[in-house]
């Protein structure tokens, strides 16, 4: 079957519009990590070579652009997390997902905001964060039931373990990038059951944490 006068006037197009959007990809991928996920959408455009139109039509909305750039956190992270949930130990486990998740922000600023935050109006990320919520639940649940973790630890407890690292993390980055280790560590000895004491202040619900991260991701 031979290929149409019109087809083959169209494959060089499609190549090179591929081409702009692995350019796109790589220039966002670069200044998400740099800037976080408010970074300019003007400058991603520049570095990668296209107008900011091109940008738009490969990615109508800034959420596109980052889930596509982030991606490749998302599965690295995705992969660490299942190797935690298989661990025997529930302590265990619990340690290797946290460290996995604390990991994996601290190589990118752009995924650091993205833990911290909700975007209500993309059903995509709500999956996403959905998702990392039953973990946490599933990981600290176990690691409670078993004895090891204290019983009044909640999932606004790891999210505020994630706000606090992101501080750090933008502090440390370049001075002392490990730095959010001992914090992890330190953290985890305070959630161990053994060191129990009561608290002076009730956890946040659900609805006021998923508030309080909705409200990251609208503030200026």
């Amino acid at each position: 079957m031979s290929i149409s006068a019109v087809e083959r006037r169209r494959m060089p197009q499609r190549r090179d519009a591929r081409e702009r959007r692995a350019r796109l990809l790589v220039a966002a991928r670069c200044e998400f990590a740099a800037r976080g996920v408010d970074a300019s959408l003007e400058a991603i455009a520049r570095d990668a070579g296209v107008a900011i139109g091109t940008l738009y039509r490969h990615f109508p909305t800034r959420l596109d652009l980052l889930l596509a750039a982030l991606e490749p956190r998302l599965q690295e992270f995705a992969e660490g997390s299942a190797k935690a949930l298989q661990i025997d130990d529930p302590w265990d486990g619990f340690v290797a997902y946290l460290e996995n998740l604390l990991r994996v922000q601290a190589g990118d600023r752009g995924f650091n905001d993205f833990l911290s935050r909700r975007f209500p109006g993309s059903a995509e990320t709500e999956l996403i964060h959905d998702r990392m919520c039953h973990e946490i639940e599933d990981v600290l649940t176990r690691a409670q039931e078993a004895g090891a973790a204290r019983p009044d630890i909640t999932q606004a407890d790891i999210v505020n373990l994630i706000w606090s690292n992101g501080r750090m993390i933008d502090a440390t980055s370049t001075t002392a990038p490990d730095a959010w280790r001992r914090h992890l560590y330190l953290m985890l000895d305070a959630y161990r059951a053994e060191r129990a004491h009561p608290l002076p202040e009730p956890p946040m619900t659900d609805q006021q944490l998923y508030d309080a991260m909705v409200r990251l991701s609208t503030a200026k």
